[in-house]
């Protein structure tokens, strides 16, 4: 797999996520604002962290402050600090999440959540690049790359009046789409493998596999969570299997059936699937070359010459 070493978390054969790692390559020199779009779990902050580390505000601090998390009332003192005695309770002038991220990179998760009060107040910050802490006259300009991301539809939010497009146009200089995971070909195995490895060591289990059947479950399941939910499973199924083979009652899905509407070009139905194959046999071998060829019934040279036809890494 071909990635930046900033994105060492991020685990993918998929063209699409490969194509995000590119993006990121790409933008991570420059000031612009990054907008990160993806369902819940699929890694919106490691990409996020992505852009700051290949920066160079890299040896900066990385801030990130959850706009869905924090009441309305004090999400504007968290973002932009206030004076002493700007309000019962402020004991001592503090410097908000803007300010404190200066020279680094502030995220902003869920974005979609920010109060219409609140739209304004960023927008002028991201014109003007200065801001008034609550209770104050004096402004600080303050250098930060902002990133932001959510999960929600933000031009569904433009018409419904929600979110401002002045707004949304400042924050998307650069939008970053991250499919979910059941859109990336062959990532559900060669993320279980990867967390399998991670958590059998973490809590001390030593050498612990998939075994078929468990792989098989991993592959059908739709994983509406994504990558956190698959995460939370292999970890739970890490610590409540009884050997040292991770099986499909240790992985408790539900997978069901989904049914998928075909193209009926033949020639581009088999390529299709002989694609799809392949990245799920070098899913299963866990990136192993020559077991994913064992997998496949063919010879090393000719998985590879597959491999380059489609565009494999």
């Amino acid at each position: 797999m071909h990635q930046p070493d900033v994105l060492a978390g991020l685990i993918s054969r998929d063209p699409e996520v490969l194509r995000v790692c590119r993006t990121v390559e790409k933008v991570a020199n420059s000031d612009a604002t990054v907008l990160v779009l993806g369902e819940s779990g699929t890694g919106k902050e490691l990409i996020a962290r992505g852009v700051h580390a290949a920066s160079p505000r890299r040896n900066e601090r990385f801030i990130a402050i959850n706009c869905a998390a924090i009441p309305d009332n004090l999400l504007e003192s968290e973002l932009f600090g206030y004076e002493k005695g700007a309000f019962t309770g402020a004991a001592k002038t503090t410097p908000g999440k803007i300010e404190t991220a200066h020279r680094g990179t502030l995220m902003l998760d869920e974005i979609g959540d920010l109060p219409h009060s609140l739209q304004a107040k960023l927008l002028r910050f991201l014109q003007e690049r200065v801001i008034e802490r609550i209770g104050g006259r004096q402004e600080i300009p303050v250098d930060v790359r902002i990133v932001c991301a959510t999960h929600q539809d933000l031009k569904g939010l433009i018409k419904e009046g929600s979110f401002r497009e002045d707004l949304y146009y400042r924050l998307a200089e650069i939008v970053v789409n991250i499919p979910p995971l059941r859109a990336r070909q062959g990532d559900t195995a060669l993320l279980a493998h990867a967390f399998v490895r991670r958590f059998s060591t973490e809590q001390n289990r030593g050498a612990m596999t998939l075994r078929e059947d468990a792989l098989r479950a991993v592959e059908s399941y739709s994983w509406p969570g994504n990558v956190r939910e698959l995460e939370n499973c292999i970890k739970r199924a890490v610590i409540m299997a009884d050997g040292n083979q991770i099986t499909v009652d240790d992985i408790g899905l539900d997978t069901g059936h989904n049914e998928e509407l075909m193209s009926l070009d033949l020639r581009q139905v088999r390529e299709d699937a002989e694609k799809r194959v392949i990245i799920m046999a070098l899913g299963r071998a866990d990136g192993n070359v020559l077991k994913a060829a064992d997998m496949l019934g063919i010879s090393r040279p000719t998985l590879y010459d597959l491999m380059h036809r489609y565009g494999l890494k």
